[in-house]
């Protein structure tokens, strides 16, 4: 019975020992620490994103405005050309025909022209004479402004027809490259509705641009001049460098997206950059130089609502400091010695979503409180745990250090 009762004793002294344990470790857990940051030096940057697609500054299309077989080719894909370089020919069978005919008919117009001027002439000084009747005078000038009318149209129509000649012969109208070519030799092109295209030429290829598609909700804060940043697919890890030269005003919608085009200054002395590659741009709309910041949430940091708990306090002069209206572009930020919050007023500049820019009442390297830490019993309050997570919180793939 004596064993027995040792034995309830026990049990009942280690259950004890076990709720001393457990409420020991409840109340522990329930200590209140906070997470720290420091002010530091760095740059900010606010930023626009987007996609567009490469093109050169100068593209012209070259086509043919009259209709024929193609008779020589003397380009490809990639040549290079001069302004007034002969590119194509087609054939000039029928157009020469059709030149010589014209040149048959202003001979003949020329000839009946310079028979009815001499009638005219000669019955003018008739009927000046009164040797003839008006009747036949006026036969006379009717016939002789008829053949300038026709002499006038035999003009017109030869000159068409040496233009629609010189058409046959296609040259290039500026310096550059042949990006694309549309015809082959012996095809035949119809200009009867449109003018069919022969060629694309690229001026400088050298010199491109990004044509980019920006949100409405982006398009505000993007001018001229500002400094962009893009990468193509084609060579991955590699930066390029721009400058916005543009933002036209005309919208487009496409299911129900409304964007706006903003042309993007890309030099490409390696010729990296080729016609038709898709952009993912960055164009920064604003930009700081090297400038104190911190955390935006540290400066929504509120320690009242832990003031004369387990012992944390607000200096009084911080306290008032707090409670009074801060004046625009300005905040406050909040120290911790021991267990007393301390407030730092500072001027509030150039905010991004990471970091915002302040001045003041602060100095480089100061730790500042950040938010309340939901598990703080295992860490040390002050600066020696500047990130602020408790060593036995997991932490996510690649988080070894600050950016």
């Amino acid at each position: 019975m004596k064993k027995k009762y040792i034995w309830i004793a026990l049990a009942v002294v280690v259950a004890l020992i076990a709720l001393w344990q457990y409420l020991g470790s409840r109340k522990e857990s329930a200590k209140i620490g906070f997470k720290m940051t420091k002010v530091e030096t760095g740059r900010i940057s606010n930023y626009v994103t987007a996609t567009g697609t490469i093109e050169p500054v100068v593209k012209v299309e070259v086509g043919t405005q009259v209709s024929g077989i193609v008779k020589k080719l003397y380009v490809d894909y990639n040549s290079v050309v001069k302004k007034g370089q002969v590119i194509a020919e087609l054939d000039k069978t029928n157009l020469q025909s059709e030149y010589q005919s014209q040149q048959s008919n202003l001979a003949k117009a020329q000839s009946d022209y310079n028979y009815q001027k001499s009638n005219y002439e000669r019955m003018k000084t008739l009927h000046d004479k009164g040797l003839i009747a008006d009747n036949e005078y006026e036969g006379a000038v009717q016939s002789f402004q008829a053949s300038q009318s026709s002499l006038s149209v035999a003009r017109q129509n030869l000159q068409k027809a040496q233009t629609n000649l010189s058409y046959a012969t296609i040259t290039s109208p500026i310096d550059g490259v042949v990006l694309s070519k549309s015809v082959e030799e012996g095809q035949t092109v119809a200009a009867s509705f449109s003018t069919p295209t022969l060629f694309y030429i690229a001026n400088n290829l050298t010199q491109m641009r990004v044509i980019a598609s920006v949100d409405e909700a982006d398009i505000g804060s993007v001018a001229d001049g500002q400094r962009v940043e893009f990468t193509v697919d084609a060579y991955v890890g590699e930066t390029f460098n721009g400058t916005v030269t543009q933002v036209r005003q005309n919208a487009t919608t496409t299911n129900n997206v409304v964007t706006y085009e903003v042309v993007v200054d890309a030099p490409n002395p390696d010729l990296k950059l080729k016609p038709g590659l898709t952009a993912n741009i960055t164009i920064y709309t604003k930009e700081s130089g090297e400038v104190l910041t911190v955390q935006p949430k540290a400066l929504k940091f509120d320690p009242s609502q832990y003031n004369g708990v387990q012992g944390y306090s607000i200096d009084p002069a911080s306290e008032k400091l707090a409670g009074a209206r801060s004046p625009k572009g300005q905040g406050i930020l909040w120290t911790l010695e021991g267990k007393v919050f301390k407030a730092k007023q500072v001027t509030v500049g150039m905010s991004s979503k990471i970091a915002t820019e302040v001045s003041g009442n602060i100095r480089e390297g100061e730790p500042v409180v950040l938010e309340m830490s939901t598990n703080a019993a295992a860490m040390p309050q002050m600066p020696g745990n500047m990130g602020g997570n408790s060593p036995f919180m997991p932490k996510r793939p690649g988080a070894g250090g600050r950016r």
